[in-house]
């Protein structure tokens, strides 16, 4: 089923009835009414909150000669309210704006890490909260060098980025998930990738 056509199909289940805009402050927040066809048959009527903050890109920087991986360190509020340090270990990421996903995220891992990386490879697609969240995450790979270094990173400090950048060894990024140290969704996705097909690959080729 092609993508306009899995769009018509949901257009026919979903009806909607009102939307009335809860927060328009830093994102959107909405509170929808529709109703939903049901497998059997039948319409009901259900209300959602839905928070739109756009979509969204994330990279994983990686050195198979010295198998590397470079990630980043910073305080997320949301995690901190939820009992955590708040300080998590990720990939860089970063909302599009009005760009393509490919350009956004080559800005987005200079600007945080200071790696500057002109070929970058989307390997998949994924919605990380679609219970109440519209994002949708690119999610991307690109293998950097010691002379792809152009910065020194750290985030844009007018919009309250204090970023630390890590290099590690890629055994110590995978055990940090183990121990619990790496506890952020699209770093685990991204390295788990990389375990299946770059560093384990590189293993096997003779």
């Amino acid at each position: 089923m092609s993508h306009q056509a899995a769009v018509n199909t949901a257009n026919e289940k979903v009806r909607i009835k009102a939307v009335e805009t809860l927060s328009d402050d830093w994102y959107v927040l909405k509170k929808t009414t529709f109703e939903l066809l049901r497998r059997d048959g039948s319409w009901q009527q259900q209300s959602r909150e839905t928070y739109d903050r756009g979509n969204g890109a994330t990279i994983l920087l990686y050195n198979l000669e010295r198998r590397t991986v470079v990630l980043t360190r910073q305080f997320r509020f949301p995690a901190y309210v939820n009992g955590h340090s708040g300080m998590l270990i990720e990939t860089a990421a970063g909302l599009l704006d009005q760009a393509s996903p490919e350009d956004r995220i080559r800005a987005e891992a200079e600007e945080e890490t200071g790696y500057r990386v002109s070929h970058v490879r989307r390997v998949f697609e994924a919605f990380m909260s679609p219970g109440s969240v519209t994002e949708r995450l690119y999610f991307f790979v690109a293998e950097y060098g010691s002379g792809s270094r152009a910065t020194l990173g750290g985030g844009n400090h007018e919009e309250g980025e204090d970023i630390e950048v890590l290099e590690l060894p890629f055994e110590k990024a995978m055990a940090a998930i183990d121990s619990g140290e790496i506890e952020d969704g699209k770093t685990i996705m991204l390295l788990q990738y990389a375990f299946i097909h770059l560093f384990q690959a590189q293993r096997a080729t003779p």
